[in-house]
C-alpha cells in the first residue's frame, strides 16, 4: 500500500529548507536591484526627452506635444490601469517639467 505525503505539513525533513526571512530578504534585494534599474531608465527617458524638447524648440515648435503625451498616458493606463495614468503622469513631468 501506497501512501501519498501530506503536502499542508511542513516538511520537517528538509534541513536545507529557506526560512521565511531568508525569502523576504532575497526577494527584498531583488526589488532594490530592480529599483536600481527602473531608476537608471527613468534618467535615461529624461534625458532622450531633453534632446527631443531641444530639437523641437530649436526647429520652431512648441517643447510639449500633447498628442504625443495622450499617447503614453493612454500606453500606461491601458497596461496597469488608473494607477498606470497617475505614473505616466510623474514620468512626463519629470521629463518635460510642469505645464
Amino acid at each position: 500500500m501506497t501512501t501519498t505525503p501530506d503536502i499542508t505539513a511542513p516538511d520537517t525533513a528538509a534541513p536545507d529548507a529557506v526560512t521565511p526571512e531568508a525569502t523576504i530578504a532575497n526577494a527584498r534585494e531583488r526589488i532594490d536591484a530592480l529599483d536600481d534599474r527602473i531608476l537608471g531608465l527613468i534618467q535615461e527617458r529624461m534625458a532622450v526627452s531633453a534632446v527631443v524638447q531641444q530639437t523641437r524648440i530649436a526647429s520652431g515648435g512648441r517643447r510639449v506635444h500633447l498628442a504625443r503625451e495622450m499617447e503614453i498616458l493612454g500606453r500606461y493606463r491601458d497596461a496597469l490601469g488608473k494607477p498606470g495614468t497617475t505614473l505616466a503622469m510623474t514620468l512626463l513631468e519629470l521629463c518635460r517639467g510642469r505645464i
